[in-house]
């Protein structure tokens, strides 16, 4: 089976070559028509036992290559298909292989919370890099220390520029950002700050994975238009009840803004059926269920990734893009 995936940028010493997984390529083709060149061409199969074939149709020798792969379901799937075209590249006498992965997989697993586990995240970087990626483009990593696991370069961009001037278009007089528990007060400030509008706290327990329990807000919510602000959704526990939470302490409306959409199980139609006013994600999964566009608004990240795209291709320097702040 043939993809039309792939394409090249001439320079006087230098060709971009730009190839798409098959996690999203709806998000590859916008990239693509970003930068103004093409997809190359992939062939892939899986032979009857579920193993992955991977060969490019172009050549790619001497070429700087970016493979645009996010860690959509199934993920060890896709993990593994990244893994397998970075071999491929390699073997090909490609001169630079960048790995462009909107959605890290594994990213909770960070650290050990008790005895006995494994650091997940640390085990797929040094995957990627055995393979032979040079550098890795990541966006809002569940936690920025993640980029500390790679022994290769990592250029972590953020979407905050993206969906805080979303808010902003909507004028909202009275406002507050929301950090969903302790761990993203970091993220929610800064994008409060791009607002200017306080900041309240989520109080919340994990007693086990993928279970949640709010127990109080920190700060003044009554009266004004909460926005709760995280780097992800997926079983939408935590985001539930959050927005009850807030309801109950008297928020006038109630929005959510969130980079990656994992909406695993029926999160979508609890998210809809929540009293929620809207929910503003990015496109960095691609999301395969129906969903209500007036309840749920889909960015896109492309224009961002191509744009950092350029900026390494061309060795400029990524964090002019967010004129020198320090958003992740």
């Amino acid at each position: 089976m043939k993809h039309n995936l792939g394409v090249k940028e001439e320079t006087k010493n230098k060709r971009m070559m730009l190839f798409s997984g098959s996690s999203a390529p709806g998000l590859s083709e916008k990239i693509a028509e970003n930068l103004g060149i093409k997809l190359g061409k992939v062939s892939r199969t899986h032979f009857k036992n579920g193993e992955i074939y991977v060969k490019f149709d172009d050549s790619v020798r001497g070429a700087d290559v970016f493979i645009i792969q996010t860690c959509s379901e199934p993920v060890n799937e896709h993990i593994m298909e990244l893994l397998v075209m970075i071999d491929a590249l390699k073997r090909a006498s490609a001169a630079v292989i960048n790995a462009v992965i909107p959605h890290y997989g594994y990213a909770r697993q960070d650290k050990k919370s008790e005895g006995r586990e494994p650091i997940t995240a640390k085990l797929l970087a040094d995957l990627l890099s055995v393979a032979g990626m040079d550098r890795a483009i990541l966006v809002d990593l569940h936690s920025a220390s993640i980029q500390g696991f790679f022994d290769v370069p990592v250029d972590h961009v953020t979407a905050i520029p993206i969906i805080s001037k979303y808010f902003k278009d909507k004028e909202i007089e009275d406002g507050v950002v929301v950090s969903p528990d302790v761990g993203g007060v970091k993220r929610a400030s800064i994008f409060a700050k791009r607002l200017h509008f306080p900041l309240a706290i989520m109080d919340k327990r994990r007693p086990a994975p993928n279970v949640a329990e709010i127990e109080n807000v920190v700060g003044d919510v009554a009266g004004k238009e909460a926005i709760i602000f995280d780097d992800m959704i997926d079983t939408g526990g935590t985001l539930i009840n959050a927005i009850d939470m807030l309801r109950r302490h008297g928020a006038k409306k109630v929005y959510v803004g969130v980079t990656h959409p994992i909406f695993s199980g029926d999160v979508i139609e609890r998210i809809q059926a929540s009293g929620v006013d809207e929910v503003v994600v990015m496109d960095t999964l691609p999301i395969k269920k129906e969903y209500d566009p007036n309840i749920i608004k889909v960015l896109s990240i492309a224009s961002l990734l191509a744009k950092t795209i350029k900026k390494v291709y061309y060795c400029k320097s990524v964090s002019e893009l967010f004129k020198g702040e320090n958003l992740v």
